[in-house]
């Protein structure tokens, strides 16, 4: 075993890792500052020691092999052992460093954080970048993800493992299409709520939870809403709406975004305001990685920015 040890470059462990994650060459070598053809050189190694494709293009793009598959969650337990063995005591310079930062959250939280968690990490990381993809983050596979992303963020509430550290804060409304018959001034009754069409977002993060809504609804005495949509995605739920006379309960920020867009209303009810806080989770391991610290604090600081923009609106 340690003959072949020897005769494999240590160095190709970080190439194997940076292209399971990135599933394409050119990303690949981004995010190991290697060039095109040296990131292809060493894709020729890794098939080779593997006797296995390992990455396959697909179309226009490119897909795992099943054994690439079965190696990510290897390979990413590897990485992240030697670098606590190593004691994780590499510097991060953000005004030199070329780091691809890796970061989920919900299409809705993307909404709220993209665009200032984009343009303040240009302005103090330049060379850096983020890859976003949006998730949907069940429990069961929460961890898994959690190991693989620098940062997930997703809502409080749910057990979700690893650390946290809240981001931003919301609230459910009540939105309907202007004008709705059942509006007086303004409002909408409990049993206007009872008797009207709901749409409604099921993506499967909550588990087998009841979500807050749903218990302050019953709590009021609202049980078996007459559910006409029944979408997959919260940010379609104000297309779903306009023009009907459903009702739909969304966040406070993307109401506002939708109002004049789709001709919508935000409806006052008697229920207790419904409250959303969405943080920033992450492995254990990551806790005292220089770069995910450093990134953490610039989240903070994205924080302050989306709640005082709230303040002020």
């Amino acid at each position: 075993m340690r003959e072949r040890l020897r005769d494999v470059d240590a160095n190709l462990l970080l190439s194997l890792h940076a292209l399971l994650e990135e599933k394409n060459l050119t990303h690949a070598g981004e995010r190991m500052t290697m060039s095109q053809p040296a990131m292809s050189g060493a894709l020729t190694r890794l098939r080779k020691h593997f006797d296995d494709e390992l990455l396959v293009r697909v179309g226009r793009g490119f897909e795992l092999t099943p054994l690439a598959e079965r190696l990510r969650a290897e390979v990413a337990d590897a990485i992240e052992a030697a670098e606590a063995l190593l004691g994780n005591q590499r510097d991060f310079d953000p005004a030199s460093s070329t780091r691809r930062f890796t970061v989920s959250m919900s299409e809705y939280a993307m909404t709220v954080l993209a665009e200032p968690l984009t343009r303040l990490l240009a302005e103090q990381a330049p060379g850096c970048s983020v890859a976003l993809d949006a998730v949907n983050v069940s429990p069961d596979q929460f961890e898994t993800q959690l190991m693989r992303r620098d940062l997930i963020i997703g809502p409080i509430g749910f057990d979700f493992p690893g650390r946290k550290q809240p981001v931003f804060t919301d609230h459910l409304v009540c939105v309907v299409a202007r004008g709705n018959p059942r509006l007086v001034d303004g409002a909408l009754t409990l049993d206007d709520l009872q008797q009207m069409p709901h749409a409604v977002a099921e993506f499967g993060a909550a588990g087998e939870r009841r979500r807050p809504l749903e218990v302050e609804l019953e709590r009021r005495g609202i049980v078996d809403r007459a559910v006409l949509v029944q979408v997959t995605s919260l940010l379609t739920l104000p297309f779903a709406v306009s023009g009907t006379e459903m009702c739909a309960f969304v966040p406070a920020r993307l109401a506002r975004r939708c109002l004049d867009v789709l001709d919508l209303e935000i409806a006052a009810t008697d229920l207790t305001a419904v409250q959303i806080t969405e943080a920033a989770h992450w492995h254990l391991r990551r806790e005292n990685e220089p770069a995910v610290v450093w990134l953490r604090r610039l989240l903070y600081d994205v924080a302050v920015s989306v709640e005082d923009e709230l303040a002020t609106s």
